[in-house]
């Protein structure tokens, strides 16, 4: 069942090595051409990689939801983005993988990847409603579906042509071999996405979630320029804790931002969650290895990341959840170190509405809570720095309208003083959002400020 017949693996991954030991199963894969097969394709993936000189270069901590809605609008301005995200969401499908295969959750780049695939061709946008379709709630209708898809009798493979198919397929086969080599575990596939079981079939099989997401990168045609990074390279799992004023330590990030005691899809909207017993304190890793009573682990930030960070034009603090979206990323060390060193615009993107990770914040909060995060102040007090809140951050762009109470006064006290607001839309699920145009046109105006 599932069998393939293809070619050498290593040759799909260029300038990444495959490890000398060979992975337990068998799996061969064809060699992957660059752009999509088409004599148009090519010839504007060619152009495409000319990256005029004037666009800025940009890197965005985020979140996989909150800014996805303005990622194509930011095309418009730039390409030249580095988005990095956590691996850390235990939320949803992505928890189901990793508690029966381990390693880093992938959903949140899985979703960012998918929002920058390509969509320009016929086979484009069949690759990606491919790689973004979920399976039924339910498990039997799930299951059913999801060996459809895995011996291409599924409508879904339509419009995707050979070397494509064979590539998604063979990975797609190696998630499901792997779950079969562990008998004592049954994998739940209610509401599985296709991109996360591809996502981990490739982790798996290259033993590398830098070389899946290049895999993945090709195969969705994003742009060279584009990067889509891990804040950590791993391959291992990584659980986030949280610390609340009152001493209360929560375990997962789902159980932070979104807790649910119902098995199945996490909706991370506006949604009728308990409130937090006190405010959020700092975040951290964990681990049953930890070197304290917290189980509190360090892990080292991806190196590509730092060194985007020392070379960006612009550094962008997203919005979406503060403390279990953009605080994982920002404890780590270096970044905070690399970022109150630049002198580039430090802009952070304002939420429209309150979370139960927020409630009752001001827009000084946010600020308090990003310097905190990168100072490291509630951490390890070796660790720590001592940086200003106008060395992190010093352009807010804040939706009209919006939730979030924007104390002038207190802001100016932290040394922030350029206050943007920006034009915002009522979304029925979610409340006050930015509206993507004229979000991406102030962060333009705010970057080309700096060149004048």
């Amino acid at each position: 069942m599932f069998e393939n017949s293809m070619a050498d693996p290593c040759s799909l991954l260029g300038p990444f090595s495959c490890k000398p030991s060979p992975p337990p199963l068998l799996l061969k894969i064809p060699n992957l051409p660059f752009h999509f097969p088409s004599k148009s394709m090519a010839a504007r993936c060619h152009c495409s990689s000319d990256t005029p000189p004037s666009q800025p270069s940009l890197l965005v901590f985020s979140g996989g939801t909150a800014f996805n809605g303005v990622v194509e609008e930011l095309k418009k301005l730039t390409v030249r983005v580095a988005h990095v995200l956590p691996v850390s969401d235990d939320g949803g499908s992505t928890a189901e993988i990793v508690r029966v295969l381990g390693g880093p959750a992938v959903g949140d780049i899985r979703s960012r990847c998918l929002r920058l695939a390509d969509e320009s061709t016929s086979e484009a946008l069949a690759v990606r409603r491919l790689l973004g379709h979920r399976l039924p709630i339910n498990s039997q209708q799930a299951k059913s579906e999801w060996y459809e898809i895995l011996e291409e009798e599924h409508s879904l493979w339509g419009g995707v042509s050979k070397p494509y198919r064979e590539t998604i397929r063979a990975f797609l086969t190696y998630f499901q071999n792997e779950i079969l080599r562990r008998p004592n575990e049954s994998f739940c596939f209610s509401n599985g996405s296709i991109g996360n079981f591809f996502f981990a079939g490739a982790r798996l099989f290259f033993q590398s979630l830098d070389a899946a997401i290049f895999l993945f990168s090709r195969v969705s045609d994003i742009p060279a320029e584009s990067l889509v990074l891990p804040v950590i390279s791993t391959n291992d799992r990584l659980t986030l804790g949280c610390e609340l004023w009152d001493g209360t330590i929560i375990r997962g990030q789902n159980e932070i931002s979104h807790p649910t005691n119902v098995k199945g899809p996490v909706d991370k909207g506006r949604s009728s969650v308990p409130a937090l017993p006190s405010r959020i304190k700092r975040v951290f890793y964990m681990s049953s290895e930890g070197r304290n009573s917290l189980h509190e682990v360090f892990p080292n930030a991806n190196p590509t990341v730092l060194d985007q960070l020392a070379n960006v034009d612009c550094i962008v603090y997203a919005m979406g959840s503060l403390f279990t979206s953009l605080c994982p990323s920002l404890v780590l060390l270096g970044i905070g170190e690399i970022i109150s060193s630049r002198s580039c615009p430090k802009v952070l993107l304002l939420n429209g509405s309150h979370d139960r990770e927020t409630s009752g914040f001001s827009a000084s909060s946010f600020v308090t809570a990003i310097t905190d995060a990168l100072n490291r102040t509630y951490g390890d007090s070796n660790n720590c720095l001592r940086n200003l809140p106008s060395q992190y951050i010093n352009t807010l762009l804040v939706p009209k309208d919006g939730e979030i109470s924007i104390d002038i006064q207190s802001l100016s006290s932290q040394g922030i003083f350029d206050v943007v607001v920006v034009k915002s839309i009522n979304d029925p699920k979610v409340g006050i959002i930015f509206d993507p145009e004229s979000l991406i046109n102030a962060l333009a105006n705010v970057v080309n400020r700096t060149k004048d």
